[in-house]
């Protein structure tokens, strides 16, 4: 059986194993003012915070509609016998749901991955590892829903203003934040982002710490991680060579998609693996 593997823009997957793996993605909209851009394909983060400063405004993303997804999967379906579709957490958006009835009467198996960003990339790449395996459609699905509960999907957000603006922080922990220089920890459990720790300084000694912590906190399957951020941040680079010396096998220095960046503001970055 020949398997698609689908994924929607916010699985923050490098564009080098999408095109390695022949993964399908299928884009989520941006709009800024009247204009509607096509996240990864016509806008990038840059353009997000540019817009944001001046006009003190934020970007507003597009859930993918049924119809869009449909269109998708059936022309998936001209070269492949089933597709495996792997949705941004369906407590975040509506596009989950979107996929799940656009698949109705279609060999297509939607994946909830109660998970955002490189999170959801870590259980496309077991997908992929599965597939060469020659495991069933049913029997990879299976397993990777187990492995959902397994992701360790956290990260720092430098200002509170993006989440604040979107209605996800009050107006007084905004304005405490931003005096006391507190960079919160915003862990993703079952689909929902909950803010765990709160660190205090600047935003590179409390991502090292932060990443200590995590890793202290956590029983890595070391085969691969993610470090992920939403702005080009150099501090990164120090922040992969530490996973690497931890132990990881692969490690990516991977960009945010806008519309994940469009929540979280700038220099924002987290570390995506998949537990034990």
């Amino acid at each position: 059986m020949k398997i698609a593997i689908s994924i929607d823009s916010a699985c923050d997957m490098p564009k080098e194993i999408i095109e390695k793996e022949n993964i399908h993605m299928i884009p989520y909209f941006v709009n800024m003012g009247d204009e509607e851009y096509r996240d990864g394909i016509d806008i990038t983060t840059e353009d997000l915070f540019k817009y944001a400063k001046e006009t003190g405004k934020l970007a507003k993303t597009g859930a993918i509609s049924v119809d869009g997804f449909r269109e998708h999967f059936l022309d998936l379906l001209k070269d492949n016998d089933a597709v495996i579709h792997f949705s941004l957490s369906g407590e975040i958006t509506s596009a989950c749901e979107h996929a799940k009835i656009a698949s109705d009467g279609l060999n297509v198996k939607v994946i909830d991955s109660k998970s955002l960003s490189s999170g959801i990339a870590l259980l496309v790449l077991s997908a992929v590892r599965k597939i060469k395996e020659g495991k069933s459609l049913d029997q990879i699905v299976e397993e990777i829903n187990a492995e959902r509960e397994k992701v360790q999907a956290s990260f720092l957000v430098d200002t509170l203003k993006y989440l604040h603006k979107g209605g996800r922080c009050s107006s007084i922990a905004a304005i405490g934040a931003k005096l006391l220089m507190i960079k919160p920890k915003i862990l993703v459990k079952d689909g929902k982002m909950t803010v765990v720790k709160k660190y205090m300084g600047g935003i590179n000694s409390c991502l090292l710490k932060y990443v200590e912590d995590t890793l202290k906190m956590s029983n890595p399957d070391t085969t691969v991680a993610f470090c992920t951020h939403s702005s080009k941040m150099e501090i990164s680079r120090k922040i992969c060579d530490r996973l690497k010396e931890y132990g990881f096998k692969e490690v990516y220095d991977c960009d945010a998609s806008s519309t994940i960046s469009t929540h979280c503001g700038p220099n924002t970055l987290g570390i995506l693996f998949i537990n034990k």
